[in-house]
């Protein structure tokens, strides 16, 4: 099931229940997070197949901590805090499966033309081989400043990490991530 059947399925499930109960605030979270929360994921290395798995734990977490959540604050961060921490919770546990992945075939889109799409297509799996090549600490602080747009102090205080090592690693993966960018175009001729 992909992250949109579950969105709208959360989404639906979320709407029939009218309540302020800490369920239905979590219901409602997954409902309107569930896409950022899948894409965050993956961005970070969670692969594919690992990536539903990750996510309902995560959201497990946030049902569990819901009461101490600052609700002044903006919730994508408290959430991307939790993912990271569960993603790396997973990479411990070492129970992950090694899978083969094949492209996936899709129906007839009547959106962008094949050449517009194969252009994004083949930018996010360069983006996707870049982050891979990335470690763990830096990958986290790069999507979550470049792809998530949040400031140094956000994700030093997000990850409880001295503000001059985010800016290290930051700057470290950027130099790093832009190497293997250069090396991916340059195998592919482009």
């Amino acid at each position: 099931m992909s992250a949109q059947e579950y969105v709208r399925k959360a989404r639906a499930h979320a709407l029939e229940r009218r309540s302020d109960s800490p369920m239905v605030v979590v219901e409602r979270i997954y409902a309107e997070h569930i896409g950022y929360l899948w894409d965050f994921l993956r961005h970070i290395g969670v692969p594919e197949s690992d990536i539903e798995d990750v996510a309902h734990d995560a959201f497990l977490v946030v049902h569990r901590r819901l009461d101490s959540f600052d609700r002044s604050r903006p919730l994508r961060p408290w959430l991307s805090g939790i993912a990271v921490r569960v993603a790396a919770a997973y990479r411990r546990r070492g129970h992950r499966r090694r899978e083969v992945m094949t492209e996936e075939i899709h129906a007839m889109d009547p959106g962008p033309g094949a050449e517009a799409e194969l252009s994004v297509r083949r930018a996010r799996t360069v983006l996707l081989q870049a982050l891979e090549h990335l470690d763990a600490e830096r990958r986290v602080i790069f999507v979550l400043h470049e792809l998530e747009e949040l400031s140094v102090p956000e994700i030093a205080a997000l990850l409880e990490v001295p503000l001059n090592t985010v800016y290290s690693r930051l700057r470290r993966g950027r130099a790093q991530f832009s190497a293997v960018v250069r090396r991916l175009q340059a195998r592919g001729g482009r």
